[in-house]
């Protein structure tokens, strides 16, 4: 039995109800296990009473032996593969139990064991289906088609795996977006409970991003698509979360590894507990009945089952949740850590710096809008936050840039390139200024350290290795920032450590300002990877949450790495071993929590496997165990284990998580 694993839409209007897509739930009859199953009921129920109520065997054996052949022949078959690949597979066992009772005349306790067997196992693929469901489901909140608005004006109802970057599309009052994207006309108030979780529909105006599925309220909007179908904020969750399904963790590889020798032992005991009583005198069928029923009853099912089901639930809900955990190795990890280490800017921070400060240094030869086109120009190759806000201070200024030619980049130092013949470089005052001691770079570094002073990151802009002026920029703290800090500190027992390449008393001001004590500024990546492994050398287990290229060599170090997803960098997508789709830093520590629910759902669940193993595995030794009861405890504890792990799907496991 190989373990295999809807969001509700509350409406707000008539106009909601209409619009949501239905639920896709997987039908129980349309799952093969189940109908095998119910085949194999039927069967059942149709000789049981004929039997006991004395019909001859020509009337009762029939329905017997289609009840075998319905409930057993797929395990069977699988058996045999993995017999094939020289490996030894318990459902195998389960069948060879179930021929050996019919072989010594107990062909109903033979009959009731294909029955229990058969129907755990479609009880198990039903909770795999309805996993994959949960899942699945957010494909059916994107509407098939979209309103895409032409440049002459036309409206075409086109199939939204058409839309391209670029477009724009209309969504009119009651219409689900098409698209993830941003507005460009228009104002509603959008539904987007199913991305976010807010319960309040958002208002929406020029400017503000929207997802694809989210169910707009009142109001056009013609939004410009920002995102292929393929990379939406639903196909995202849904494609990462499928491929985490599909990895195994350290200890289900180790229980799958264990499994092997155990079933190996569990025959050769089996064979013991059949020819030892033989040896001192004992009658075959009743050997033979006992050395059966340990067979089944110490079949480690339960065990089997004890690992991946709690770890995919927790993955599925975390999906449903905008937290992509790549794989079930990583959620097991997530439960471990006892220490976090964060980024400053585009991570506790909004990672939307605006340029507060432009100020040219006396006797560089440039004003205002000269300095911020030349850091401008320079930065526009440069996908760092920083870079972003340089350049957006000049669009919105509209100033013309020139074009860079010969751009180099680097991670924590800054940029370089040429501007209209002239060397520009732009970065960090402490790193561009090193080793400098003429005039220009000492009115740099007073400038820069009045700025810093104030709080803002000071960006130094050099023309042909002569400081030309400094810029002054301002990242907001993230709103929830102080909350994820104080929860980090509770579930870890110490406070987060801030790793930034940003200068010191501007760190220390903003951790101040969110709880951090432990600021550790002006590091460039490699010194990130060395502040990270410092803590693991102390015997921590870190996580690290960022979001930048130069965050990715400590995100790969840790571990555990984070990326925040909206805004980070491809590097830090790729290096990290989970994406924070949504950019909400407070889901950080709910996953972290979830998983360490999952992990002691799977110390439960060994519990409670092993428990029902050794009692009946000691019930058969050393008293008699009837058959029937054997079955029922050892399917019974399967079960069990499988729905346990699955607990991790409800909506209320993630409260209480995030709580």
């Amino acid at each position: 039995m190989a373990p295999t694993l809807a969001p509700a839409e509350t409406g707000r209007s008539a106009v909601a109800r209409d619009a949501a897509p239905p639920r896709r739930r997987t039908r129980v009859l349309a799952l093969p296990e189940a109908r095998w199953a119910a085949a194999a009921l039927l069967l059942f129920l149709i000789a049981l009473p004929l039997q006991l109520t004395g019909a001859p065997a020509w009337a009762w054996a029939p329905p017997y032996a289609l009840t075998y052949a319905a409930g057993g022949w797929e395990p069977g078959r699988a058996g045999l593969r993995a017999l094939k690949d020289k490996t030894l597979d318990v459902d195998l066992l389960m069948v060879v139990a179930a021929l050996g009772a019919a072989a010594i005349g107990q062909v109903m306790d033979g009959a009731l064991l294909i029955v229990i067997f058969a129907t755990s196992g479609a009880l198990e693929a039903l909770a795999t289906a309805r996993t994959a469901d949960s899942v699945r489901g957010l494909l059916d909140l994107a509407p098939p088609t979209a309103t895409r608005v032409e440049a002459d004006g036309a409206e075409t109802v086109v199939a939204v795996e058409r839309l391209t970057v670029g477009d724009t599309i209309l969504v009119r009052p009651g219409e689900r977006v098409g698209a993830d994207g941003r507005v460009l006309e228009g104002a509603g108030d959008v539904d987007q409970a199913t991305i976010t979780g807010e319960p309040l529909p958002v208002a929406k105006a020029k400017g503000d991003e929207v997802f694809a599925g989210t169910l707009n309220g009142t109001g056009a909007l013609r939004v410009r698509v920002e995102r292929d179908a393929s990379d939406t904020v639903i196909a995202r969750i849904v494609r990462m979360v499928e491929e985490a399904s599909e990895t195994k963790a350290p200890t289900q590889l180790f229980i799958e590894k264990v499994e092997q020798r155990y079933s190996l032992g569990m025959v050769a005991a089996s064979l013991a507990v059949f020819l030892l009583p033989l040896a001192f005198g004992a009658a075959v069928t009743g050997s033979l009945l006992r050395a059966m029923t340990f067979m089944i009853v110490a079949s480690p099912c339960a065990v089997v089952l004890a690992t991946m089901p709690p770890l995919l639930s927790a993955i599925a809900n975390a999906g449903r949740h905008g937290v992509l955990v790549k794989s079930a190795v990583v959620m097991e990890r997530l439960g471990e850590i006892d220490a976090v280490a964060l980024d400053k800017t585009g991570t506790l921070t909004e990672g939307t710096p605006r340029v507060t400060d432009v100020r040219p240094l006396t006797g560089s030869g440039l004003d205002e809008d000269a300095l911020l086109t030349l850091a401008a120009a320079a930065e526009h190759p440069s996908e760092h936050p920083l870079a972003r806000a340089v350049v957006e201070a000049a669009r919105e200024k509209g100033l013309a840039l020139p074009v860079a030619e010969d751009f180099t980049s680097a991670p924590g130092v800054g940029v370089r390139t040429r501007v209209d013949g002239r060397v520009v470089a732009v970065g960090a005052p402490s790193r561009l200024l090193a080793g400098a001691r003429d005039a220009s770079a000492a009115r740099a570094a007073t400038v820069a350290g009045g700025l810093e002073e104030e709080g803002r990151t000071a960006v130094l802009v050099t023309v042909d290795g002569t400081p030309a002026g400094v810029l002054g920029v301002f990242d907001r703290l993230r709103p929830d920032a102080t909350a994820t800090v104080a929860s980090l500190t509770s579930l870890t027992g110490t406070a987060p450590v801030l790793l930034t390449g940003d200068n010191p008393r501007a760190a220390a001001r903003l951790g101040a300002e969110a709880g951090v004590e432990d600021v550790r500024a002006g590091l460039l990546p490699e010194h990130k990877v060395r502040a990270v492994r410092e803590l693991e050398e102390a015997g921590r287990k870190v996580l690290v949450v960022g979001d930048g290229v130069n965050d990715a060599p400590a995100l790969a170090a840790a571990h555990v790495g984070v990326a925040m997803g909206r805004a980070g960098s491809d590097l830090a997508l790729e290096t990290a071993d989970a994406v924070i789709v949504r950019d909400e830093l407070v889901t950080v520590p709910a996953v972290v929590s979830l998983s360490r629910r999952a992990r002691r759902l799977v110390v439960q669940n060994l519990v409670i496997a092993s428990v029902f193993i050794a009692g009946l595995v000691v019930w058969d030794l050393a008293g008699t165990l009837p058959l029937p009861l054997g079955v029922a405890g050892h399917e019974g504890s399967t079960v069990v284990v499988g729905l346990n792990g699955l607990r991790l799907l409800r909506e209320n496991a993630w409260k209480r998580a995030a709580a």
